[in-house]
């Protein structure tokens, strides 16, 4: 993962389920379910069951909720096991948007379209890419709430004190306050350290009975919510997202409440996203994000071990695998010099859009009410 080229999304997902079949002590034979995502570039498809020379296969789609497709994913796999529509299911995100060459900002460009409606007053008024938009949600949040730039900043170190205890991550050179503070700005209120990595690459999971795997990690729980952006006057669009649900239901399902999570992997497109997840997962109040994340509590040795790889951040940017790859590897105990001091109770979220869809997985590496 990272710059990596050369390589096209397809053969990189494939390679990413040989590894993760062979992590799980199984053969490629062993799955008769295949669901993929692809990222940005969209050059991902069902066509990999064949580059895989996958036979026989009961379960085979193409997933995309954004960054909310890995846990949904996930969950469905789960629910088609339950239900006896299959037995082994391999979950795979692909993406190659960098390119050799050019600016990495460039993958996120989109093409042209035709500016009508209210296609035309945003891209008028400059709102054309995702930066821009979640730029406009922070400032709503500072304005609402006096949530400032250095309480961004500190989510941005705590991460970067993470990648660099994993060795997967891109980023792993320490950075602080003063650093992000004078990193240059992208889209005002967010400095170039306040948004994620561009990354090439794959990540696959498999689903199973817990009996299959030699070292399975358990989902108790998972949710989905989904809500459209609206961008008038006296809604609550950037301020208030669909983690609330999502995260109500997966902790129900899983029994638990917030107090119970020792690890919290987050989907982090930009710091804002982390800040605005936490509030709304109910690990504080509402408008008291920025005071939460200070003094160092999302870090190592902090109170709340959040994002233990470096998340997009500062890791590798996958869409919601990221969060989902590094809960794993901490449900498992093989974090190395980045592993949590406590591993039983993992939340995984994904967000996608622009904090319009989300997805929840509750984890651990113990058994629960799901096998």
């Amino acid at each position: 993962m990272g710059k990596v080229y050369g390589r096209s999304a397809s053969s990189l997902a494939a390679e990413a389920v040989r590894k993760a079949t062979d992590d799980a002590g199984l053969r490629l034979s062993d799955l008769d379910g295949l669901l993929v995502s692809s990222g940005v570039t969209q050059s991902l498809n069902v066509g990999l069951a064949q580059t895989l020379a996958l036979p026989d296969l009961n379960v085979l789609s193409q997933v995309s909720a954004f960054g909310a497709t890995a846990g949904v994913m996930v969950a469905q796999a789960v629910q088609m096991i339950e239900a006896g529509a299959a037995t082994t299911i391999a979950c795979v995100f692909a993406d190659t948007p960098l390119k050799p060459a050019r600016k990495a900002g460039e993958a996120w460009a989109g093409r042209p379209r035709e500016l009508k409606g209210m296609a035309g007053w945003s891209a008028f008024s400059g709102a054309v890419n995702p930066t821009v938009l979640y730029a406009v949600c922070a400032r709503r949040h500072m304005e609402r709430y006096g949530t400032t730039s250095a309480q961004l900043a500190e989510i941005a170190v705590a991460q970067r004190a993470w990648a660099a205890l994993n060795p997967l991550a891109q980023m792993r050179d320490p950075i602080t306050v003063d650093d992000h503070q004078a990193s240059r700005w992208i889209a005002d209120p967010l400095h170039l350290l306040d948004c994620c990595l561009v990354s090439n690459g794959a990540v696959a999971v498999i689903v199973s009975s817990a009996e299959k795997s030699e070292r399975p990690v358990h989902v108790w729980g998972y949710g989905q919510a989904h809500q459209p952006r609206r961008m008038h006057a006296g809604s609550d669009w950037g301020l208030l997202t669909p983690a609330g649900r999502s995260g109500a239901q997966a902790m129900s399902m899983a029994g638990i409440s917030v107090d119970d999570v020792d690890v919290a992997e987050l989907y982090d497109c930009y710091t804002y996203t982390v800040l605005v997840s936490l509030e709304d997962y109910g690990f504080c109040a509402k408008g008291e994000g920025g005071p939460f994340v200070a003094d160092g509590r999302l870090g190592p040795g902090g109170k709340l071990a959040v994002n233990t790889g470096g998340g997009q951040l500062s890791g590798y940017y996958m869409w919601g695998f990221t969060p989902l790859s590094e809960a794993v590897i901490q449900a498992r105990g093989e974090g190395g010099e980045r592993q949590a001091p406590s591993n039983d109770v993992i939340l995984v979220s994904g967000n996608g859009g622009i904090l319009e869809h989300h997805s929840t997985l509750v984890l651990s590496p113990h058994p629960g009410a799901l096998r």
